[in-house]
């Protein structure tokens, strides 16, 4: 009878004579995306081969401010910030038997001459934690006069082995009662942040996940802002 070695690091022979992976030995076995806005459960008993996990986490942008000028004047509305990203690897033995799986829904669109949303945090646990993004100002008042104004400050960096702040939010610029120029939302790691414009029209969209949405300008129109993109977290598993 013919005999085969192999190597123990991967291999082991279980009671009933079968060749088995060791635990942990086998990569990356599958990817589960927490997309929706909301709170969601990990349940590790789901998964009975887990070693580890590596999970992302990325925070959501914020909304823009609205702009209502009077007629023949300006208004130029500053971008929002981007939400910050969070990553970190999680052996299976540190997990709960359920960890609480947040994903931050994007601020909320300003309407008139209000400011946007701030953005919602996402996290995994206590383990991973990616702050949201502060939404648009809406400081600027009515004018035909020079103006500049500031952009929005991006989140600090959250928790997890590996962290990053979120994007600024650009600021704005008028320049006389027919020209103006908004300002760009803040990036995120995951995502990008709307366009600044220099035509009368509503806050712009972010692309991707957690960037913030860019700045309305109104020329005497009401024009609203924009929702920030959502958040989302990314957990791989590994066998």
């Amino acid at each position: 009878m013919a005999n085969a070695c192999v190597c123990g690091e991967y291999f082991n022979v279980n009671d009933e004579g079968e060749l088995c992976l060791n635990p942990g030995t086998m990569g990356l076995r599958q990817l589960v995306i927490y997309a929706t806005p909301g709170t969601h459960q990990f349940v590790k008993a789901n998964y009975p081969w887990l070693a580890r996990v590596r999970v992302q986490a990325q925070g959501a942008g914020g909304g823009s401010a609205g702009a209502n000028a009077a007629p023949n004047e300006c208004i130029v509305r500053p971008g929002a910030a981007g939400g910050g990203w969070s990553e970190s690897v999680i052996q299976a033995s540190a997990l709960g038997a359920s960890e609480a799986v947040v994903v931050g829904a994007g601020g909320l669109a300003g309407a008139g001459n209000n400011p946007g949303g701030a953005g919602g945090s996402s996290s995994f646990g206590g383990f991973v934690v990616a702050p949201g993004g502060d939404g648009g100002t809406a400081n600027e008042t009515s004018g035909t006069g020079l103006d500049a104004v500031s952009g929005v400050s991006g989140p600090l960096a959250g928790t997890g082995q590996h962290i990053s702040g979120g994007g600024a939010g650009h600021g704005a610029i008028r320049l006389s009662a027919t020209q103006g120029l908004s300002g760009a939302g803040g990036e995120s790691r995951l995502g990008h942040g709307g366009f600044a414009r220099a035509t009368e029209g509503s806050g712009t969209a972010p692309r991707g996940r957690g960037g913030g949405a860019g700045g309305a300008l109104s020329y005497g129109d009401s024009v609203n802002g924009e929702p920030g993109g959502d958040g989302i977290v990314i957990v791989e598993l590994y066998g």
